[in-house]
Order: structure tokens, then C-alpha cells, then sequence
């Protein structure tokens, strides 16, 4: 049995039409029972896994953040816990709160997360944890 180079394989494949290339392909799935699809990692598509697999994905998470929705009435205070929960000035800080909805921390643990929602609703705002 003869042996074919590589290159002399690469110099009769320069020379097929896509349709040819197409068929040999098929073809040499078919003998070799392989297939010339890349492997791909397989995710599930949102929804398609139903609640449970949106469940599961929310246990996981382990960073957390802290999202100032609105100042409320009390937007002195609400700059204030801003300031202490951060190392921003004060500048920053009402930046911060009058550009609300802003994140105030971001990839937090829980704790911190919950921890600093509680004291910021104290103070007036309206906050959310994501």
C-alpha cells in the first residue's frame, strides 16, 4: 500500500471545489465513524433548564453588589454611610448618590452585601443587592 504525504493530501484538497471538499468530508465521517465538528461546551440556554437551574446559579454566586437605587429624603445621611462604607471624599460621595441608581460596592461577599444595605436603608435610601 502506498503511503500519501501530507502535502501531496493538502496540494489534491487545494484543488476540489467546496462541494467535493464537503463530500470527502462526509464520506470519511461515514468510514471512520468520527465527526469534524469542534467541540463545543454545552451550556444551558436561560429558561430552557427551568427555575431550578436559575436557583442553583444564585447559591453559587459568592460576590455580591450593593446598588444605591434612589437617596430617599435623607440625602445628607445617605452621602454620609456612602462615605463610611467607602474610601471616597465627599465629593465623590454626593457624585455617587446624585447619580444613584450606581453601584456603591461591587464584588462583595454576602455579609458585607446585606450588612451594607441595612445601613444605607437606615440612613433613607433605597438599595438593592445583585
Amino acid at each position: 500500500m502506498a503511503k500519501i504525504e501530507t502535502a501531496d493530501l493538502l496540494e489534491a484538497f487545494k484543488e476540489m471545489t467546496l462541494l467535493e471538499l464537503s463530500g470527502f468530508v462526509k464520506e470519511f465521517e461515514d468510514t471512520f465513524g468520527v465527526t469534524a465538528a469542534a467541540p463545543v461546551a454545552v451550556a444551558a440556554a436561560p429558561g430552557a433548564a427551568g427555575g431550578a437551574a436559575e436557583a442553583d446559579a444564585e447559591e453559587e454566586q459568592d460576590e455580591f453588589d450593593v446598588v444605591l437605587d434612589a437617596a430617599g429624603d435623607k440625602k445628607i445621611q445617605v452621602i454620609k454611610e456612602v462615605r463610611s462604607l467607602t474610601s471616597l471624599g465627599l465629593k465623590e460621595a454626593k457624585e455617587l448618590v446624585e447619580a444613584a441608581p450606581k453601584a456603591v460596592l461591587e464584588s462583595v461577599t454576602k455579609e458585607a452585601a446585606e450588612k451594607a444595605k441595612e445601613s444605607l436603608e437606615a440612613a433613607g435610601a433605597s438599595v438593592s443587592v445583585k
